[in-house]
């Protein structure tokens, strides 16, 4: 139970030395307790395997030692954060990249991987099982979800790499793909407000997310956030699989998805992203807990619903605190 009084902060500051791994931990001195760069990197280097790129859980639904495309780009989140993501050893990092890259220049959702280390089952798998040492990915089919947000990255980070162009190319072709579409998945909007935010090209990103926008719109892609209150919201249709509001776009005020909103959109849904913290100081996995009890993640394997609640938490208070919400 959270001490009677304590500041949301305080209170998720007791949730995170009870409850996360030391990578989340650190993450969270970082942001909140004045604790060093240093500290989440040594962490954040546990997960590195020999190929560059990242595993062992660090995306808690894909367990394993196995580097994926999923973990590096929560790797390159992580040094995003802590101001990292420009040094020396991301260029490690790009080259996992262009080795797992799929013909068209872009990251498959999941690399073939041994069946002892399967993801979570709402994960798509390959079809053929990863020997050693790992072989190119082959006909696998890139995917906006993974390739996105590490372009974005890697842009905002003035990061030069020949793996970039065709990736890039990718991402504009994917983006464009969504702007015409008649039906897409909150997800592939999160990545490609990851693309446009971080992508040089301003004026064709702004044109993008215009039109992204209006489909996120006439679609219905983001759910009004409910009032205080209110009965359980039953997500179908474009949000299937779990509500997406708002605050879940335009994480910060200065991201293209802000234009998307109305400041009375925008504030009734990070009241209820401030709402959402639990008895016990965290937020959920995620989509915010029992009001939503169809739409939570499932315990498939020990361990993953409690490593990402601290996650989900530090998340929800960078989100809070970028939008000026008192913690």
């Amino acid at each position: 139970m959270a001490r009677s009084g304590a500041s949301p902060a305080a209170r998720a500051e007791r949730f995170v030395w009870l409850t996360a791994r030391v990578l989340e931990q650190r993450r969270f001195a970082f942001h909140f307790l004045g604790g060093s760069a240093d500290a989440v990197e040594a962490a954040l280097t546990a997960y590195r395997g020999d190929d560059g790129g990242y595993g062992h859980a660090l995306e808690p639904d894909l367990r394993g030692p196995v580097s994926q495309p999923l973990h590096t780009a929560h790797a390159l989140r992580v040094l995003d954060e802590i101001g990292r993501c420009g040094d020396r050893g991301v260029e490690r990092v790009c080259r996992y990249l262009t080795a797992v890259s799929t013909p068209d220049g872009a990251l498959p959702a999941l690399h073939p991987a041994p069946r002892d280390c399967a993801p979570a089952p709402w994960l798509p798998v390959p079809d053929e099982p990863l020997p050693a040492p790992a072989p190119p990915v082959g006909e696998a089919t890139g995917s906006l979800l993974t390739t996105g947000p590490v372009v974005g990255l890697l842009h905002r980070n003035e990061v030069w790499h020949a793996w970039l162009f065709r990736a890039t190319d990718f991402c504009w072709e994917a983006v464009e793909s969504l702007c015409a579409g008649t039906r897409i998945h909150p997800y592939e909007v999160r990545a490609a407000v990851d693309f446009l935010d971080g992508v040089p090209d301003r004026p064709r990103a702004e044109a993008a997310a215009e039109r992204l926008g209006r489909v996120v719109r006439e679609q219905g892609i983001a759910a009004p956030a409910p009032a205080a209150g209110a009965a359980r919201h039953r997500a179908d249709g474009p949000t299937a699989g779990g509500p997406h509001f708002p605050h879940d776009f335009a994480r910060t005020p200065a991201s293209l998805a802000r234009g998307w909103f109305t400041d009375a959109e925008l504030e009734r849904s990070l009241d209820f992203l401030a709402g959402s913290q639990e008895e016990d100081g965290g937020w959920p996995a995620r989509p915010y807990g029992p009001r939503y009890p169809d739409h939570d993640r499932r315990a498939w394997a020990p361990g993953t619903a409690a490593e990402r609640r601290p996650i989900a938490t530090i998340a929800a208070l960078l989100t809070l605190r970028a939008h000026g919400h008192d913690l």
